[in-house]
């Protein structure tokens, strides 16, 4: 059965969720910008979402974690929660 690991950081708007994939690609940790900005209570530990199979989170979140490259982030990412910053750590088929 299919399991990956992920992070994430939750925020209520695109531009926001942008404002922050930019300093991360311009440097900063993944996990601290977690740890200040997501409204997830995950940010306390970074964004980590620990293991998981299909069906576990949201569909918006399977069809990225379980198809997009490992080590990256993706996003914005919409769910009913708001926008998404998505990192996978790792996966298995």
């Amino acid at each position: 059965m299919a399991e990956a690991s992920a992070r994430h950081i939750l925020v209520d708007t695109e531009e926001h969720c942008l404002q922050l994939k930019e300093s991360i690609a311009n440097g900063e940790d993944f996990g601290d910008v977690a740890k200040e900005h997501s409204s997830c209570p995950s940010g306390a530990q970074g964004g980590d979402l620990g293991s998981f199979g299909p069906g576990m989170m949201v569909p918006e979140f399977d069809e990225v974690v379980f198809s997009a490259n490992l080590g990256e982030v993706h996003g914005p990412v919409k769910t009913q929660f708001g926008f998404h910053l998505l990192e996978i750590t790792s996966r298995t088929d």
